[in-house]
């Protein structure tokens, strides 16, 4: 933590040489692992709102914990942040393995920063055990922007499930727009599954795509198509001019098949290069003119409001699942019945009632 960060925030317990015999002294360590503990909602607020990345991070991380406690404070610590957030402009980044997510993040980042803007980098990877998340695991490509005092980066909590994953993401925003950022990119590993999670929490959705590359439309669902607000055609520094143009004209092509769009907005095709930085600029400047389109017509409001309802309802579910597997009358009758559903005994609709009857009853 640099000295500027611990100026900010007094809560924060200092952490260098003037405060500390030695860095491997054990009752030292002991009681910088009390104070780091004792920070209460309002400490924690005071540092987010101060800009202090070391207290930001550490809220985050109580976001993620599964402690009861940690997720109460956290709660306190989002409540009290909620005022303070919602003005910044949320960005989805997707693409399939290879388009170049990293450097095409750090390359609009960095415009973006240049700009006077502060960016927040989110990832979405549930399923990374081994990477910590796609973001961390190619930080050391984005070294710069990593590096820069006006961009945070976080990966996404591993091994969990894409809901819980989501949620988390969903609270971290939260925090850091309360920390001053106002511009988030929200980042998924690949297409798949975690598309429609990070669509219902960004304002633009943009999937990234190479040209060249086969079937120009192979691999991408028509929902997430649906979902896009523009593609991005990176690498075109590595690709023929002929490929380029072939691949705009396809995913133009798939566009027009889709019904209007409520934003009253028409996805856009572009070209980059991330590696280049050609028409980096001009992204930037499409997902400006979006915003100020859909600001202007009310549906960037309505987009939010119905993004914070799903999420609402989304966790409300998520806490009678949790609520109904842990029930001692569910967990008692769950394997007996669950065994007869296998052995042809009874239909999987009648082990259900039954599930749910001893939850009710019980």
């Amino acid at each position: 933590m640099s000295q500027s960060d611990q100026n900010n925030d007094s809560s924060v317990p200092a952490n260098n040489s003037t405060n500390r015999k030695s860095s491997i002294n054990p009752n030292s360590r002991t009681q910088f692992n009390r104070r780091r503990e004792l920070l209460s909602a309002d400490e924690y607020v005071k540092g987010i709102q101060n800009g202090n990345t070391a207290v930001l991070s550490r809220a985050i991380t109580l976001i993620e914990s599964t402690k009861p406690e940690h997720r109460a404070l956290a709660q306190d610590i989002i409540e009290q942040c909620l005022p303070g957030s919602g003005d910044s402009i949320r960005i989805g980044i997707t693409g399939v393995p290879g388009v170049g997510k990293s450097t095409f993040i750090e390359t609009l980042g960095n415009r973006i920063i240049d700009k006077g803007h502060r960016l927040a980098v989110l990832a979405i990877d549930p399923s990374s055990s081994r990477s910590k998340g796609s973001i961390l695991g190619d930080k050391t490509r984005m070294e710069t922007l990593a590096n820069s005092d006006r961009a945070y980066i976080r990966p996404s909590p591993t091994r969990g499930s894409l809901g819980g994953v989501a949620r988390k993401t969903r609270e971290t925003i939260y925090l850091c727009e309360a920390a001053g950022y106002d511009t988030i990119f929200i980042e998924t590993v690949g297409v798949g599954q975690s598309e429609t999670a990070v669509h219902s929490m960004v304002d633009f959705f943009l999937l990234l795509m190479l040209a060249g590359a086969g079937d120009e439309l192979q691999g991408i669902k028509r929902g997430i198509m649906e979902m896009a607000d523009a593609i991005a055609i990176n690498k075109i520094d590595e690709a023929a001019e002929k490929a380029v143009q072939q691949a705009v004209r396809e995913y133009k092509n798939a566009f027009h098949l889709y019904p209007e769009a409520a934003s009253g907005w028409q996805p856009k095709v572009v070209t980059c290069s991330a590696e280049t930085g050609e028409g980096i600029d001009d992204i930037w400047e499409l997902i400006r003119a979006y915003i100020k389109l859909t600001r202007g017509n009310g549906y960037f409001e309505r987009k939010r409001n119905r993004q914070a309802r799903h999420w609402m309802y989304d966790t409300i579910e998520t806490h009678l699942t949790e609520h109904f597997f842990q029930h001692p009358a569910v967990t008692q009758r769950q394997p007996a019945i669950e065994q007869q559903v296998l052995e042809g005994k009874i239909s999987s609709f009648r082990a259900a009632q039954k599930l749910l009857d001893a939850y009710f009853k019980g």
